[in-house]
């Protein structure tokens, strides 16, 4: 369903950007190669804790043992920021906060206290539409339970917003993208579509309104349901599409996944914007990125480019039946290729 373009006082934000939303991420593969050999950090000190997850197999969040042994506590911690998916900037902080809070759930833990990360072009775009940008990712972070307590901004050409968040969770119940295991079943918790549905909003001002409300939907009810019905392994379904975070998670457990393109939801109109060109750059570079390491079959280019769609703010991708959320595929042995669309 679409409605007219929201404005605030005529300023359509998304044309202030470059990109849009988690579409604007450095490609998967470049990133990759410049993070390369860069994990570990300073020398643990007693205090530090064990780090449990870290840059590794590329998860949602860093994981910290916190000193007590295993019956203690891991924080959890997040930064993710992006330039406006949407026009209306209440909706935009809305949605941006949802998305950084998403990696922490998205790890099995539960958000604590977040800090706004702001770029404004102050002397183009007026500071009472920043104000509404922070109070839509201060409502989402009261929704979440989450204090908000300050943050950092500078003046930037292009508007830029999200937040670091700190949570906590129990170390021996994470939700990791290295722990699935053959013969479990892929569950995911939201819609796909967000990516081509936001690039028709920017360049026509239509407004989805089931989209903005999948992005600002919390993530924090379908890890507790993955995490009761006994789940170890999840990764949320951002910027590199379904494919691209599959990939990864595929890659890091060291399994093949098998994805039944016709059980995979979708947005209502999504089909519609792929067939009329709506495709992002980062949607094509997800699946270039992903297409060595894919066995296609008879799957056609619309379906391909919509499971390589980049989301912002989109569900969980969970190794696991999740009660209410369609199964999508499996993961098996390891084959020929990481994933197989069928």
């Amino acid at each position: 369903m679409t409605t007219t373009a929201v404005r605030q006082g005529g300023v359509r934000l998304t044309q202030y950007a470059q990109g849009g939303g988690c579409a604007c991420k450095i490609p998967p593969g470049e990133l990759e190669e410049v993070v390369a050999g860069l994990t570990g950090g300073a020398p643990r000190t007693e205090l530090a804790g064990d780090l449990i997850v870290g840059l590794d197999s590329g998860d949602d969040a860093a994981v910290v043992r916190l000193p007590g042994g295993a019956g203690g506590r891991a924080v959890v911690v997040t930064a993710d920021f992006f330039t406006p998916v949407v026009d209306d900037p209440y909706d935009w902080g809305r949605i941006a906060a949802a998305n950084a809070l998403s990696d922490v759930y998205a790890m099995g833990g539960s958000p604590l206290v977040a800090t706004n990360l702001l770029a404004w072009p102050r002397g183009t775009l007026p500071l009472d539409l920043a104000r509404e940008v922070l109070r839509g990712g201060l409502d989402v972070a009261g929704e979440a339970g989450c204090h908000v307590a300050g943050g950092h901004s500078v003046d930037d050409p292009e508007p830029k917003y999200g937040m670091a968040v700190t949570g906590v969770a129990d170390p021996e119940r994470l939700l990791r993208n290295d722990a699935g295991r053959a013969g479990v079943p892929l569950s995911l918790t939201k819609p796909l579509g967000l990516g081509v549905l936001n690039n028709r909003h920017k360049a026509t001002g239509e407004v989805f309104a089931e989209a903005v409300e999948t992005m600002v939907a919390l993530n924090r009810d379908a890890a507790a349901a993955a995490l009761a019905a006994g789940a170890v392994c999840a990764t949320d379904v951002t910027g590199f599409g379904l494919l691209g975070h599959l990939y990864k998670l595929a890659r890091a457990s060291g399994v093949t996944a098998v994805v039944d393109a016709a059980a995979v939801p979708l947005l209502d109109g999504a089909r519609e914007a792929v067939r009329d060109g709506y495709v992002s750059g980062g949607t094509r570079r997800n699946l270039g990125w992903v297409a060595p390491h894919t066995d296609f079959g008879r799957t056609d280019e619309p379906a391909r480019l919509l499971l390589a769609d980049a989301q912002t703010s989109g569900g969980l991708l969970v190794a696991g039946e999740v009660p209410g959320a369609p199964v999508v595929g499996e993961l098996v042995p390891e084959g020929e290729h990481r994933l197989v669309v069928r």
